[in-house]
């Protein structure tokens, strides 16, 4: 039987690098391509040379990470270093099966008859097809210190728990979230319809030029907007069932997770994530699912932890009136990391739709998931509940209620559990999102900023792209 050769291999890789040619940039079809927001951390991590640490690129199937590495060689090349001290490989490749890392850096030597490599950066997408990866690639980063590695993968929850097993201190790991509301208009060039506006609340100094344009926009977000290929393609959109579940969803459930964990009941794994899915942003408890999907509590457990290691979900727990945390945590919230899988699962919704609040508040709560920190709970008590509340230094700082309506706009006294516990906690001021109607209401002595739904989810998108803490926030 034969095997690969030494020259089949070599040869690929001087295809997966087209800028050692004199043209000296990559393949237009990316050069084209408008870069995300997160360009400028990544780029920041990728050059830093006071640690010695590899990059671990992780995130959900299908949010660009692949055009992300090719839009920071680009920057690299704009920035002077030499396009041949830049190697990009594609692990994912048939001619790299069986090679170890190693092997390939030496390759990547030999077609430039070099013995040392020095100020170069070896790119390595989709490296969890490479066996045993994560030895291998802390090992490079320990022998070649003046090599820069950039892994990345859409097996988060492999990449995740391998590389906290195996490369501790030696990989910086940076999460890549579906696009925000925010990228998504600017890639779509409709950044036009917010603008900056001077108020009391620095984070939220934006508005809308036009509030209907722009909830168009947020509906066609929900229902399409997580996905930086759907939202250009008609086809995709017409059948987001098909792309989204069985390219994006279905592959995590049926491949990663179980090739990762073992998972034997697959079905069993689906149904409960199904249910999560319709229920995204409701309160759930284990004794609730349990029952509902006929799997064992500690299963679901396991599985909860799974499907967040995926980026599938996040959970947020619960907080008392206090804002004390509850010693056994029964109850909790789960949102889906992007509402799209929702609207693939079970139909687009529209602005009218029932499940319309829930969707707004998964999607500003998607918002935040790249934050430098995520200290959010929501707060329940008998007789109240606050959808997101921030605790700073174990003391409530911020609490925000999400609607999508315009009711207490008109009458805020009946935000009882949003004034209630301002009240305790010696808050000023409060938010709370409407559809379309902004303004200062106060009541109970409290004064609540109303500020439309998709205005607010705009913004806290941007202040997570450019890493704002939530502390920061101020809402």
């Amino acid at each position: 039987m034969q095997k690969i050769s030494k020259t089949e291999i070599i040869n690929k890789i001087k295809i997966e690098n087209p800028w050692w040619n004199e043209d000296g940039s990559i393949d237009e079809y990316f050069r084209q391509m408008k870069p995300r927001a997160y360009l400028d951390q990544l780029y920041g991590l990728i050059t830093e040379t006071a640690v010695n640490r590899a990059v671990a690129l992780m995130g959900p199937r299908r949010v660009g990470k692949t055009v992300l590495l090719y839009h920071a060689i680009q920057r690299l090349i704009e920035n002077g270093v030499p396009p041949k001290h830049i190697c990009y490989i594609s692990i994912e490749a048939p001619v790299y099966i069986g090679l170890r890392l190693e092997q390939i850096l030496e390759y990547y030597a030999e077609i430039f008859n070099s013995t040392e490599l020095r100020d170069c950066y070896l790119f390595l997408d989709e490296i969890q097809y490479l066996k045993d990866w994560e030895l291998h690639l802390k090992k490079l980063v320990e022998n070649y210190r003046s090599v820069k590695f950039i892994a990345s993968g859409s097996a988060a929850a492999a990449l995740r728990l391998k590389s906290m097993e195996s490369g501790a201190g030696r990989f910086t790991h940076f999460h890549l979230p579906p696009l925000t509301f925010y990228e998504y208009l600017y890639l779509l060039e409709k950044e036009n319809l917010i603008r900056k506006k001077s108020g009391s609340l620095p984070d939220i100094n934006y508005e809308s030029a036009d509030i209907h344009a722009l909830n168009h926009e947020f509906i066609h977000y929900l229902n399409f907007g997580g996905y930086p290929e759907a939202i250009f393609s008609e086809a995709i959109k017409a059948d987001t069932g098909r792309y989204i579940r069985s390219d994006i969803i279905d592959k995590v459930l049926l491949r990663d997770l179980p090739g990762l964990y073992g998972i034997q009941d697959i079905q069993e794994l689906n149904r409960l994530f199904t249910m999560l899915a319709y229920n995204t942003g409701n309160e759930v408890s284990l004794d609730e699912l349990s029952k509902g999907s006929g799997v064992a509590k500690n299963t679901i457990k396991k599985y909860l932890e799974y499907l967040e290691a995926a980026f599938l979900i996040k959970t947020i727990h619960r907080i008392d009136q206090a804002g004390k945390r509850f010693s056994r945590a029964n109850y909790f919230k789960v949102y889906l990391t992007n509402p799209s899988m929702r609207c693939a699962l079970f139909g687009p919704i529209s602005a009218e739709h029932d499940f319309m609040g829930n969707m707004a508040e998964t999607a500003i709560v998607s918002q935040w998931l790249h934050s430098s920190t995520f200290d959010l709970y929501y707060s329940r008590w008998k007789g109240g509940e606050v959808d997101l509340v921030y605790l700073l230094q174990q003391k409530i700082n911020w609490c925000v209620e999400i609607k999508w309506t315009n009711r207490y706009f008109e009458r805020p006294e009946e935000l009882k559990s949003l004034i209630s516990l301002a009240q305790k906690h010696n808050l000023q001021d409060v938010t709370t999102t409407t559809v379309d109607k902004r303004g200062h209401r106060v009541a109970g002595g409290i004064t609540i900023e109303f500020l439309e739904a998709g205005v607010y989810c705009y913004a806290v998108g941007k202040n997570s792209t450019e890493g704002r803490s939530l502390a920061g926030f101020k809402v």
